[in-house]
């Protein structure tokens, strides 16, 4: 099944953010923000992972959107080392709430540096249900401010990874793992790369699993 893609373009907080977007037109369904990799190693919403993780949500009666960050392609400003970014993921996010007043959940998801921002981004909101991540960088970044995780979500990374050593995973799955109230489910794919070539169907099969299994829509 394949995306609608509806270019839009949203208010943020350095002037318009490019955004591909699908509305459900179900009434209650949930939403749900797709943040793509690092602005400076060519990461965009047109990434293929990205593309994948939001497709999953459009398949299970989502809307769904996914940006570019400031800076990226037609969005305006300039990268800001992840705290502008993250101001961009909360617009969208008020933005995606704003259009569908009365959505039964809310879900926050980013792939490598999307997968930072989204992490920090669910700190921030109470009203997200849960979060997927993909090949988040423990080793590159701080994610002590997890402390504590304040909701259940799911973390998937490639044992192949050549950007991220797999210790600072484990590290971070024990420490999440101590939490009580909430589940981080870690799912680790053989033979997958940081970028999951060849593995784009295992990925998008494990994301959409981890949906069906938690979504409710009332």
């Amino acid at each position: 099944m394949k995306t609608e893609n509806k270019e839009i373009f949203i208010p943020g907080p350095s002037g318009r953010i490019q955004a591909k977007y699908f509305k459900n037109k179900n009434k209650g369904s949930p939403v749900a923000l797709v943040l793509h990799p690092h602005p400076q190693y060519g990461g965009t919403l047109n990434n293929r992972i990205v593309y994948e993780i939001y497709n999953c949500f459009y398949k299970n009666k989502f809307s769904v959107i996914r940006i570019n960050f400031r800076g990226v392609d037609k969005s305006d400003g300039v990268f800001d080392n992840g705290q502008g970014e993250l101001s961009d993921a909360a617009a969208a996010l008020d933005w995606i709430e704003r259009e569908n007043p009365g959505y039964s959940q809310c879900w926050v998801s980013g792939f490598s540096f999307g997968a930072l921002i989204c992490m920090q981004l669910i700190m921030r909101r109470p009203e997200v249900n849960k979060f997927v991540t993909v090949s988040p960088q423990p080793n590159l970044y701080d994610f002590s401010f997890l402390s504590p995780c304040p909701i259940s979500g799911t973390v998937i990374y490639g044992k192949n990874d050549e950007l991220v050593k797999i210790d600072s995973i484990l590290n971070l799955k024990k420490r999440l793992g101590m939490q009580k109230n909430i589940s981080v489910k870690f799912d680790a794919i053989s033979n997958a790369n940081h970028f999951y070539k060849n593995k784009e169907k295992e990925l998008a099969s494990l994301i959409d699993k981890y949906i069906k299994d938690k979504i409710t829509i009332s």
